[in-house]
Parts: C-alpha cells; sequence; structure tokens
C-alpha cells in the first residue's frame, strides 16, 4: 500500500531484513560554520559517531562554509572544540587530514568546477543567465497569483549561440540542474520508504552560483561521493532533498549511500527549541556546569535508538556502552521529547560516577576548590582535600550541578567563622566534652543530645542553635545546625568551637 502525504508518497516497512555485505562504514558530520554547535547538531555528530564507533569505521568532520555570507568567525574553532568536550573525536577532517582532504568545502572549489563540467558536458546542467530582479518579479507573480513559487526554468531552453553571445557579453550567470519528472524513491532508515517528485514544487535549483561557490546540494553530493561516505545520518529537515540528490547521483552515474534522517528535538510540550524558551548550544550547557556525559545521555534518553527499558530508571552509559547499544531501527520517527529533569539526573549521576574514580574525584575537588576561592576570595576559607571530598560525598542525592555547592545556604561549609565572637565560654567548654563523647555523630543524634544538653544546663534549645550557628558559621541562615554539623564532620565541627572558645 501507498499513502501520499503532502506531496510524498511513503512506503510502510514490511519488517523484513535484507541481507546485505558488512562493510566498515564512512559517516560525516557536515555543520556550517555559522555559529555555535546546537544540541540537534549534537545528536547527529553523536549519532553518526556511535554507529561507526562500534563498527569499526571512520568518523568524518567536514566544514561546509560554501554560504560565505553566513560564516561566524572562529566558530570551526568553537564547533571543533564543543565536540572534543563531547567526547566526539573525528578520524578525518581539519587538523586531521586522511586522503580524502581538504575537508573545508571553500578549500575545494577546484574539485567542484571539475565536476560541474562534467554535468554540463552530460547535459544534465546549464548556464543560467536570469538576474537577481527576473526571479524576484516570478516569486512575486506566483504568490500574486496564488501559485507554488519556483523557477520557470527559461535558461534551460536557450541554444548554444545564445549562451556563447552572453558568455561574450560578460552576463553574470549560475549553473543549475536539469530536474527530471522522476518520482525516485529510497529507503530511509529510519521512516521507511519515501518516494518523491521533487519537479513538482521546485525549478531547476542551482548547482554553482555565480560568484564560483558551489550550493549544499551540489557541494554535498561530490563530497560524499568522493570521501567514501556510506552512511547519511542527518536532520529531517534535508529528507525533502534527498530526492534531489538521488538525481544529481544519478546525473553522474554514481551509486548513493544509505541516508536515515533523525526527527526534530523539541521541548517537552512539543514546541520547537528556542534560545527564548530553553538553552540550544552545547556551550549554554557546559556554562551552566552540566558535563559531558550527563548531556550525551539526555540526549539519548529521547528519540530512541538505545536499550532504554520503561520503569527500571536512568542508568548513565559511557561512550563505549552506548556505542555497543545503538541501533538505527530502535530511533522513532517522532520528534524527540526533551525532559529537564532527566538532564539533572544525569548530571547528578554523573558526580556519582566521577566519585567513584580516584583520577576523576581529584578533579572534581580542584574544581570545587576553584569555585569556592572565586566566590569567596577575601574571606578564610577551608577547602582542604578531606573536606571537599567529605562534602561531595554528602551531596550526590542533594544537587544536581557542582556550583550548587557555593550558593550563599551553603557558603558555612567554607567560610571559617569569626574568632571574634562574644559567647559563654564555660556553656560552650561544656558542650565540647558533650559533644567530643557522642559516638554516632548524624543528625538526629547530634539534635537529640544539644536538645539533651540544653534541658541539663538551663538553656533555651533555641537560643542554644543560635549562638552554635554563629559559632560554626558565623551566619544568620541555612540548613539546621544538626544538619550543619553533620556536614562539617565532627573533627571541622569541634575545631569550629576550640577556635571560638580560644
Amino acid at each position: 500500500m501507498w499513502i501520499k502525504v503532502l506531496g510524498r508518497i511513503i512506503l510502510p516497512r514490511n519488517g523484513c531484513y535484507r541481507t546485505v555485505k558488512t562493510i566498515a562504514p564512512r559517516v560525516r558530520f557536515a555543520p556550517s560554520p555559522t555559529g555555535y554547535l546546537h544540541l540537534g547538531g549534537l545528536r547527529t555528530a553523536l549519532y553518526n559517531y556511535l554507529y561507526t564507533k562500534s563498527r569499526g569505521g571512520v568518523f568524518i568532520l567536514r566544514i561546509e562554509d560554501t554560504d560565505q555570507t553566513r560564516k561566524v568567525e572562529g566558530s570551526v574553532e568553537a564547533l571543533i572544540n564543543d565536540l572534543q568536550w563531547a567526547g566526539i573525536e573525528y578520524d578525518e577532517g581539519p587538523g586531521k587530514d586522511g586522503k580524502y582532504g581538504p575537508y573545508v568545502q571553500s578549500e575545494r572549489l577546484n574539485i567542484y568546477q571539475e565536476h560541474i563540467n562534467k554535468l554540463l558536458d552530460n547535459n544534465s546542467a546549464y548556464k543560467c543567465f536570469c538576474s537577481e530582479r527576473r526571479l524576484n518579479l516570478l516569486r512575486r507573480d506566483a504568490v500574486k497569483h496564488q501559485r507554488l513559487p519556483k523557477y520557470d526554468n527559461k535558461c534551460r531552453s536557450l541554444s548554444k549561440e545564445d549562451v556563447d553571445a552572453k558568455i561574450r557579453a560578460g552576463t553574470p550567470h549560475c549553473i543549475r540542474f536539469k530536474l527530471s519528472s522522476d518520482c525516485l524513491s529510497f529507503e530511509d532508515l529510519i521512516f521507511g520508504g519515501i518516494a518523491y517528485d521533487v519537479s513538482l514544487v521546485e525549478g531547476d535549483p542551482v548547482l554553482m552560483k555565480s560568484d564560483g561557490f558551489p550550493t549544499y546540494h551540489f557541494a554535498n553530493v561530490v563530497d560524499d561521493r568522493l570521501m567514501g561516505v556510506t552512511h547519511v545520518l542527518r536532520g529531517v529537515e534535508w529528507q525533502i532533498s534527498t530526492t534531489k540528490h538521488l538525481l544529481i547521483y544519478k546525473a553522474f552515474g554514481w551509486t548513493p549511500p544509505q541516508f536515515g534522517h533523525l526527527p526534530l528535538i523539541v521541548n517537552a510540550d512539543g514546541t520547537k527549541l528556542s534560545k527564548r524558551q530553553s538553552d540550544v548550544t552545547v556551550e549554554d550547557y557546559r556554562n551552566k556546569g552540566i558535563y559531558p556525559l550527563a548531556l550525551v545521555n539526555y540526549i539519548t534518553l529521547s528519540g530512541g535508538g538505545f536499550n532504554h527499558v520503561a520503569g527500571e530508571g536512568i542508568r548513565l552509559k559511557t561512550m563505549d556502552d552506548l556505542a555497543s547499544e545503538f541501533q538505527i531501527e530502535r530511533i522513532s520517527s517522532h520528534p524527540s521529547r526533551l525532559n529537564p529533569d532527566l538532564l539533572e539526573e544525569c548530571n547528578r549521576l554523573e558526580i556519582k560516577r566521577r566519585l567513584k574514580d580516584e583520577n576523576l574525584t581529584k578533579g572534581l575537588i580542584a574544581e570545587v576548590q576553584s569555585l569556592v576561592t572565586q566566590k569567596y576570595p577575601k574571606e578564610s576559607l577551608n577547602i582542604s582535600e578531606e573536606h571537599v571530598k567529605s562534602i561531595l560525598d554528602w551531596s550526590t542525592s542533594r544537587i544536581s550541578k557542582i556550583d550548587e555547592l557555593i550558593s550563599p545556604k551553603l557558603a558555612f561549609l567554607w567560610i571559617l567563622p569569626s574568632n571574634n565572637l562574644e559567647i559563654n565560654k564555660n556553656l560552650f567548654e561544656k558542650l565540647l566534652d558533650n559533644l567530643e563523647s557522642l559516638d554516632k555523630f548524624e543528625q538526629e543524634s547530634i539534635k537529640d543530645n544539644l536538645r539533651s544538653f540544653s534541658d541539663r544546663n538551663n538553656v533555651k534549645f533555641p537560643v542554644l542553635m543560635k549562638m552554635l550557628r554563629s559559632v560554626l558559621s558565623g551566619l544568620n541562615e541555612g540548613p539546621s545546625v544538626a544538619e550543619m554539623m553533620q556536614l562539617l564532620g565532627k573533627c571541622q565541627s569541634l575545631e569550629r568551637i576550640k577556635a571560638v572558645i580560644k
């Protein structure tokens, strides 16, 4: 059965698998240097990387900068930095040239010129001399008469004499591809069978612009072919262009790669991701204290592709785990909904994971020490490794980001109280002896002990707590005194009391 939807013909999957010869895949991530790496781009890079990582293939990074007007200075370096931060290492690309380079499209113009000549020679393409003014008039007229705006293919019928005359006159021109009315089909690795006649909605597309730069559609096909790409995993927004690309492959006589289109990533309520509503770039998450593995796992928890079992809870997976589990056929064709609560849980689990590894724990401790000294540069601090480690152990079930440990209500953890406090020394010497004899230094036992102490020494419990809070932290707010003492630990709590007494 064939179902026509919005001009496309979708062939439902029959659930059968074809037996094909297994070869090491070559995949690519091909962003444009127009700004920072967005979450959707990270997901595309990640899925390409995971697909080839467990299959002994090659992951290529290619920079598609043919639209020089949109290029943002420094964005290539930022993009590479974001990929490396996320743990995605490319095998070939800028700075890692293989035999298929260069990997920046603006450095491949001679290659595109050579291949555009092949299409001109086999009559699959032609020179178009239509001015921008004429094209604008066409668009306006189509809108006015409620027709689909598209190029009318006027220059396709120009004679050789007309073309030669315009060339001699120096008339600017681009190169267009001759679309056929073939209804090409392909098996999308995620969406199943797709068939589409692109000529119904488009005029002949531009392959080479008048400035000598290729369009995305042309450079994309040429580069994928010459770089030996076997599988193209990209965003669903390019699905509608795939049959056009197949026509270009056909014009060259080339066998195309396999295509799979990843669904959109949307907010939890189904709305489009936008800067106004949520974080959309990798840099946003980095700046907010999200760890790489947490962000990677967060992406994989929406949209499928992995062995996530409903109801089993979240298990943080390493890159090796994700690569071994990743299966294209498990990816849902429905938009991937993000759940911010899952991100917090993933980050919490990553903190726990790092605390189980001695080398990673050292990095966490150094990170906390740096955050505290930056937050409280003029204070007397306790940021010894032992103290920081004990606080991290306590915090894993309470925080989702490390920078929560430097919030004002937890300042007492790091800031040593002033020794210039007016206190009842006799009372606090008794309290010190009392606390030293306490074996179980936990919140409930501490609270019970302090309440008994206040009764025995004829001091109101709230008054004692207020004095003790000042002695321990010098602050007027924060957790309960008993919880504060548990966090500081017995040794640190007693040392602070002794310091004030002396």
